[in-house]
């Protein structure tokens, strides 16, 4: 299923994720990260999927840092809201999604290799 989300639905994920936290600190981050997950190919011969897309929403909110606090906690809720939104959902190994979040802050990981350990997570 393609799902394209806009920045409306990134906000309501905020807002039930993160209540109680500092609101966006800079809108275009998540603007690029609307864009970034809309791309059909971002390379040639590579497959787009949910898992793609899920993979470059988190990588972007973590790397762009559009809040000013919890960009990691909430770049991989979104990942996650977003496979379940798409009717995908997965069941990331205890730990998975941390580390995977931590390998996109530190620049160990791009979308491509994201996306690979989402898909071997789907269920």
């Amino acid at each position: 299923m393609v799902l394209h989300i806009d920045i409306r639905w990134l906000l309501e994920r905020q807002a039930e994720l993160l209540p109680k936290h500092p609101s966006v600190h800079d809108f275009s981050g998540l603007v690029a990260a609307v864009a970034r997950h809309r791309v059909n190919t971002p390379q040639i011969g590579t497959a787009v999927d949910s898992a793609w897309r899920a993979a470059v929403l988190m990588h972007a909110v973590i790397r762009l840092r559009p809040l000013p606090a919890r960009n990691a906690l909430y770049g991989a809720a979104i990942a996650v809201a977003y496979m379940d939104a798409t009717r995908e959902g997965i069941d990331p190994p205890y730990g998975a999604l941390i580390d995977l979040a931590r390998d996109i802050e530190a620049g160990h990981t791009d979308g491509y290799d994201a996306a690979d350990r989402i898909r071997t997570w789907r269920i």
